[in-house]
């Protein structure tokens, strides 16, 4: 693909959490923009706890967590056949907005919700996501009332796979799951002290992996580091 070739954002549905099987009907697999948005924005959200003490005058905010990212776009569907490179040209507007709804919010019998999905345009974006609210603004009409043009807002929420989202936060907490590849020179307690800031959890890491021996490491190998059971070795 050129650099000056046009590529359409498109939404891709899946049936489970990560993201590996596509629905089945070839029609609600994907959905790709009408026409790519001018914009799109992100927003980012970090939650505190801001209650106040009895008495106290003023407030000591504690970091809870970083909500889920958010994704807005705004888009068109025409019906006019006035734009050019439009994806779905001589296609009412009912039935793209059917298609786009069956893609992203209609609720599917067999995962009893609204499908995951990812968001792509080209090689530079993408999106693990869920649709939280959707607008749709008709502003243009046939004399019979058919609708000629709809603009639709659309709000994404990021999704990202539980194992997915543990390695991407690489938190340090006892309270937390944390998941390492084991590099060259990596011992078990020193892997331990790392994570917990305590060597004394590596009985309860060496269980939870099935270890039999903690004395060889083998390179590559995924650890899961569980929640801790403290003083509990």
């Amino acid at each position: 693909m050129s650099d000056g070739e046009l590529t359409k954002v498109v939404i891709r549905a899946f049936k489970n959490k990560k993201l590996t099987v596509p629905v089945d009907e070839a029609e609600h697999r994907e959905f790709k923009l009408p026409v790519n948005p001018e914009s799109y924005s992100k927003n980012y959200k970090v939650e505190y706890d801001t209650k106040k003490g009895q008495g106290n005058q003023g407030t000591n905010p504690r970091f809870k967590s970083t909500a889920p990212e958010e994704l807005k776009i705004e888009f068109i569907f025409d019906g006019t056949d006035t734009i050019e490179g439009y994806t779905y040209p001589g296609k009412p507007v009912a039935k793209q907005i059917d298609h786009f709804l069956n893609t992203v919010y209609n609720l599917k019998g067999e995962i009893h919700k609204p499908h995951f999905l990812k968001v792509v345009w080209g090689n530079s974006f993408t999106f693990d996501c869920i649709l939280t609210s959707l607008d749709l603004n008709y502003t243009l009409f046939k004399p019979n009332g058919e609708p000629l043009r709809a603009k639709a807002s659309a709000t994404f929420l990021n999704y990202i796979e539980q194992e997915k989202r543990v390695k991407k936060e690489n938190k340090k907490s006892p309270d937390l799951t944390h998941v390492r590849q084991v590099k060259e020179g990596d011992t078990l307690p020193l892997m331990v002290y790392n994570i917990y800031g305590d060597v004394s959890y590596y009985l309860q890491v060496a269980r939870k992996n099935g270890l039999s021996t903690i004395r060889q490491l083998k390179v590559g190998t995924e650890m899961i580091f569980p929640p801790v059971v403290k003083n509990n070795t």
